[in-house]
């Protein structure tokens, strides 16, 4: 009796960049777990070695495992690479949590977030070890990293980045995406992109709108968005384009949350700018009854909000970026 599978790639146990020769594009399993009955949990990785020499670019997707947009956006940039004019390698990690997406759920098998825990630990629990094994065996190999990410659950982001904007290399991949709204976020301990700074590795994270579905529309800017930062780079030859003159620059952010449980209505839409006191949302009784009132604390900018209308004492309301001004993408300052 034969198995059928429509898998492809090689098994590998450790990611040696050179195993995919000059002018190729290598699919790869990577073995970095066994489960409770020692089965392999294997990452899929894509590489893509230019012809020549150069820097190592990483892209990772589905850290979170409900968060999808990433995986097409590398399948896409991998399927029209012309390595033979590559300068460098791009790397392609198709899905960091496996599990967490073979069960449709945001959280590593344990419960906990792999963005709130990296580096992790080689002698840790099971998802410390997890996201210690990603960060030495694959994101190690990098010089720089684009992290794909997307709102959770219940809630919808904007088109934003997540960059330290007072470092020069990673405001400038930051502009080169031409989002909705950048937000100046410096590396915090326990994400993935904290890791990478750590290690020296210039990263910004990109939040490509919705989770558990593919959005075209955000796909394509995203793709766009990383051909502009290998053109920059000098991996490939090519003509930058932002398809927009301005975004939006935040100086920080925050969740607001309820304090009353009950039937949750959030009023601004995503990227809408709201002034102090303007009502963003309204909490209303099981019997439709208005119960709580909610007013913006300050001016800002809707980054993300929640759409889940059952909500617990303490849920999310929205995200608000403050600190709000217009820059242009051709900006050299670096000042957030």
């Amino acid at each position: 009796m034969h198995l059928l599978t429509n898998i492809s790639g090689i098994a590998i146990n450790e990611l040696d960049l050179n195993i995919t020769a000059p002018g190729t594009v290598g699919e790869y399993w990577l073995h970095l777990i066994n489960n409770g009955i020692g089965e392999p949990t294997l990452v899929p990785i894509m590489i893509a070695r230019g012809k020549y020499d150069g820097p190592v670019l990483g892209i990772t997707a589905a850290i979170h495992g409900n968060e999808l947009n990433g995986i097409p956006v590398i399948q896409r940039l991998f399927r029209n690479l012309n390595v033979h004019s590559l300068h460098g390698t791009i790397v392609g990690v198709l899905v960091v949590n496996v599990p967490g997406l073979i069960r449709e759920q945001r959280r590593f098998i344990d419960g906990v977030d792999l963005n709130r825990i990296a580096p992790g630990r080689p002698d840790g629990n099971v998802s410390e070890v997890y996201i210690n094994r990603v960060v030495e065996r694959i994101l190690s190999k990098f010089d720089y990293l684009i992290d794909l990410h997307t709102a959770s659950f219940g809630r919808v982001n904007s088109w934003y980045i997540r960059a330290d904007m007072s470092e020069e290399a990673t405001a400038r991949m930051a502009r080169l995406q031409s989002p909705d709204i950048i937000l100046h976020n410096k590396p915090n301990d326990g994400t993935f992109r904290g890791a990478a700074s750590a290690l020296g590795i210039k990263a910004i994270t990109l939040e490509l709108k919705d989770p558990h579905i593919f959005q075209s529309d955000v796909i394509d800017d995203a793709l766009e968005g990383i051909y502009n930062v290998i053109y920059d780079v000098q991996m490939l030859e090519g003509k930058i384009s932002l398809y927009t003159e301005t975004t939006i620059l935040c100086k920080s952010s925050y969740w607001i949350h309820t304090d009353e449980g009950g039937i949750l209505h959030v009023y601004p839409n995503v990227c809408q700018e709201v002034k102090k006191g303007d009502l963003i949302a309204e909490v209303r009784t099981i019997f439709g009854k208005p119960c709580r009132q909610y007013h913006a604390p300050e001016d800002g900018i809707i980054i993300g909000k929640s759409v889940d209308p059952i909500n617990p004492t303490g849920s999310r309301i929205l995200h608000l970026g403050t600190g709000v001004r217009r820059i242009s993408l051709q900006e050299s300052s670096n000042n957030p």
